[in-house]
């Protein structure tokens, strides 16, 4: 039979590490084909590979049947090969249709693009505004750049890296039908992804990787979920137990929040009001741009343009208060850009505890105190099973899951009054997710005041006491978790929640 792509004994070593061990894997025209595998497997890696951004230090790569060398992503473009990055290649100071321009033949005009753009994006149901300028997006607005770039090329294998981690699920089922609809054409894909229950539902061979090798493939649509976790972290990830409690007093609360738009594709966020109280997890849920960077930002402190008493830590007003000022009060913020924001890429594990951890235990009249740093690092990489060769490696080094750990293991190490996370769990295996929830309710449960913001509805269903959806810059009323339902929070991210501005009662939740 013939085949789409086959790669023959592909290796692939950096000095800390053998990312891929002699790696087969071969996909078929109009298969969609999961590589499945814990956070540092090597997935990420060998998807580089196929896209010419990394050359392996040996093996063989097929296209069409025919041995072909892939000497750049220009070149992969050419072979009629897409991808989508787990972490976007995009510019922030250009627009959607510019940076799409930029992979286009120099006499794409840009106005018949910017068309393009939109007819595509309004085909598949993404969402798109191409004049707008990719630094005042969401990391889920970015993805749904980087899906309808590959998509314009028409490619004959898309390869999509966790390309589900910040869609809703009416935007996931979108893309499946999308997804299905190429394979039917005969494209090829690639589909990499944490997620047990989508790969079951969508995928026709799913190949395991763990350590860098290929252990296993198989038909997912003959696995159980539990089945294909023992294939890829060689066990069934720890379950997770969420007991009520009894909440303390309001640590953080907005109290008539109101924000004019930052820029023209901000959105305003209009007359919000929740409280988040001690020993408690507040799930924020909403379609992505839908003022979720806004709120987060001046809850945070990066935006302070908010009324001194339209945001209150404990009793005092701290609308005006930096992001400095807030840290050092006990607020801890976990932002959903990893490299750039959550960590500098250039910098080590221990350089990077300094973005958080600046007290007389890390710096002494201005002097570093390395031996702390370090120690600190070392302590996080253990207790949160962060694979790195140690406090030295730079961050940029760690792959996103592990990142991901990194970063919420610093924050929860300051053992704050209030944390404040972005998208926790965002490309994160089910080991790796399973382990920061139960975190984040440990850390609840010492006491902390918890607000998560998240795309996944299942994870805020699983760690939420009350959820909340953020839709148009308007805040719902919030409701106890136990009695939402998946459909009630669906139509809550459409605006439609009680004009009263009251939660349903139970028994008109689960009708």
């Amino acid at each position: 039979m013939k085949t789409r792509l086959a790669l023959k004994q592909i290796t692939k070593q950096y000095p800390a590490v053998i990312a891929n061990d002699s790696v087969d894997l071969t996909v078929l025209p109009g298969e969609i084909h999961a590589v499945l595998g814990e956070n540092g497997a090597g997935k990420s890696t060998l998807m580089k590979i196929i896209y010419g951004v990394s050359k392996p230090d040996s093996g063989k790569i097929f296209w069409n049947d025919q041995e072909m060398p892939i000497a750049n992503p220009a070149s992969a473009r050419q072979l009629g090969i897409g991808m989508v990055f787990q972490h976007f290649s995009l510019f922030d100071t250009l627009t959607v249709a510019e940076n799409i321009a930029l992979g286009l033949p120099a006499d794409t005009r840009l106005a018949e693009l910017e068309r393009r753009i939109a007819d595509t994006a309004r085909q598949y149901g993404l969402e798109l505004e191409p004049q707008r300028h990719v630094h005042t997006l969401s990391v889920g607005e970015r993805q749904r750049v980087e899906i309808v770039r590959a998509l314009l090329g028409r490619p004959q294998l898309l390869i999509l890296d966790e390309p589900t981690s910040v869609l809703t699920p009416q935007a996931v089922g979108t893309l499946f039908e999308t997804l299905r609809k190429l394979a039917a054409e005969g494209c090829s894909i690639l589909y990499i992804s944490h997620k047990l229950d989508e790969i079951r539902a969508l995928c026709h061979t799913c190949t395991v990787m763990r350590g860098g090798k290929v252990t296993g493939v198989c038909d997912p649509r003959q696995e159980t979920e539990a089945s294909l976790s023992r294939l890829m972290i060689g066990a069934e990830p720890p379950a997770i137990t969420h007991r009520e409690r009894q909440p303390g007093k309001t640590m953080l609360a907005a109290r008539g929040l109101s924000l004019e738009k930052a820029h023209p594709f901000a959105t305003a966020l209009d007359n919000i009001d929740f409280d988040v109280r001690a020993g408690e997890i507040l799930g924020v849920a909403g379609v992505s741009g839908n003022g979720q960077q806004e709120l987060l930002a001046v809850l945070s402190g990066e935006d302070t343009r908010a009324a001194r008493g339209a945001i209150m830590l404990e009793d005092a007003g701290i609308g005006k208060r930096p992001a400095a000022w807030r840290r050092a009060h006990g607020i801890a913020f976990v932002p959903e850009e990893r490299l750039g924001r959550g960590a500098v890429p250039e910098l080590s594990l221990a350089e990077n505890i300094l973005l958080s951890h600046q007290t007389r235990a890390t710096v002494n009249k201005g002097f570093i105190k390395n031996r702390a740093i370090q120690g600190l690092a070392t302590d996080i990489i253990r207790r949160f099973k962060v694979k790195a060769p140690g406090s030295y490696a730079q961050a940029e080094s760690l792959s996103g899951g592990n990142l991901q750990k990194y970063i919420i293991g610093r924050e929860v190490a300051r053992k704050p009054k209030v944390l404040l996370v972005a998208q926790p769990t965002w490309g994160v295996d089910v080991g790796a997710a399973a382990q920061i929830r139960l975190e984040l309710l440990a850390l609840r449960d010492a006491g902390c005041a918890v607000l998560v913001v998240s795309e996944e509805l299942d994870e805020l269903f699983e760690i939420s006491d009350r959820l909340v959806v953020l839709a148009k810059g308007k805040m719902s009323p919030s409701i106890p978790t136990s009695q939402a339902s998946l459909d009630l929070i669906g139509q809550w991210m459409s605006g439609l929640w009680d004009g009263a501005g009251k939660a349903p009662t139970a028994e008109a939740v689960h009708v």
